[in-house]
């Protein structure tokens, strides 16, 4: 009796995934904007889309009730990378090749610049607010992490200790440290808010290249290897580590990333078309698959929104994509 409860229990935990997939939705909408590399969405307050054109020099909106698409261009040559919303609805960018952190006022149609200081950064990546409101960002070439104050507009800058470490994506854990992935590396690297010391972490296998990360309200620090197809986990109280084969396999080329409001983690694996899988932590276990139609190339950046439940991303395929959970 025993073991015919242990295979139906078996045949019940295998169908359960497939049958919470059939919720999930994907839209695309079309960016009218040709050949402009669209990422790194972020919604605002009023549930307009915000998202970069890193390569037409713009930043826009997308209304999703509407589909209308608005842009706001920038200078021939600044490379927008990556933009976050604060709470007043500023719309803060990284120009990657300019280089400058940027805050656009809708309201207003205002745009401030926050040079990098001296020569040593060139290049703003990933930015990330901190619990205080402030700006962590990454410098991926220049081997630096900086600390933007939204006040003030002082800017600290931290070397990283090496050459090539390509830091990468950035987030802050529950105690207020940034940690950013070393994409040339297989380390990962926080700093000490106060005192900026740096210190990193060396994953165990060297052909480990991981390039976003999520931090769940518990200090673990989930990260996508994305030369060896796997989706890490370690704990930054104890550092203890773990890591599960992705579904796509060693090629599945794991990028973009968000935790959703059940504390399940995304990733965009990255063949043609791009799937979005997910892991569900207490589980230990991949509970979706889903592919994305039109999504060619990479899905670099996702962005959770807790208000729509929903997570959005843009594609190198020129769209605009929203998970609908």
């Amino acid at each position: 009796m025993r073991d015919l409860v242990n295979v139906l229990l078996l045949v019940f935990v295998c169908i359960v995934p497939a049958a919470v997939a059939d919720t999930v939705r994907v839209t695309e909408w079309e960016v009218p904007y040709p050949n402009s590399r669209p990422r790194d969405p972020f919604v605002d307050s009023t549930g307009r889309v915000w998202f970069c054109g890193q390569a037409g020099a713009y930043i826009a909106y997308l209304d999703p009730r509407t589909g209308a698409f608005k842009q706001y261009g920038l200078a021939d040559g600044a490379g927008p990378h990556n933009l976050i919303i604060d709470q007043r609805d500023n719309v803060w960018f990284a120009a990657n090749t300019l280089p400058y952190i940027g805050r656009l006022d809708p309201k207003s149609n205002q745009l401030r610049i926050y040079e990098m200081p001296g020569e040593r950064v060139r290049d703003p990546h990933t930015m990330v607010f901190d619990q205080a409101g402030n700006i962590w960002f990454t410098a991926q070439w220049s081997d630096h992490i900086g600390r933007l104050n939204v006040e003030s507009g002082d800017i600290d800058l931290v070397a990283l200790p090496g050459k090539g470490l390509r830091p990468y994506g950035i987030k802050i854990d529950p105690r207020g440290r940034p940690w950013a992935v070393l994409f040339g590396t297989n380390r990962l690297a926080s700093i000490d808010p106060d005192s900026l010391r740096v210190w990193q972490v060396e994953l165990p296998d060297r052909r480990s290249r991981p390039r976003r990360l999520e931090i769940d309200g518990s200090g673990n620090l989930w990260y996508a290897d994305y030369s060896r197809g796997m989706l890490g986990r370690y704990d930054t109280n104890n550092g203890e580590l773990d890591e599960w084969p992705l579904p796509g396999g060693e090629d599945s080329l794991p990028y973009g990333m968000a935790m959703d409001g059940q504390g399940n983690i995304w990733l965009a694996e990255g063949r043609s078309p791009n799937r979005l899988v997910a892991f569900d932590p207490r589980r230990e276990a991949f509970i979706h698959v889903v592919t994305v139609p039109n999504a060619r190339g990479s899905i670099r950046h996702m962005h959770f929104d807790a208000r729509g439940n929903s997570i959005w991303f843009g594609t190198d395929s020129n769209y605009i994509g929203r998970l609908q959970l």
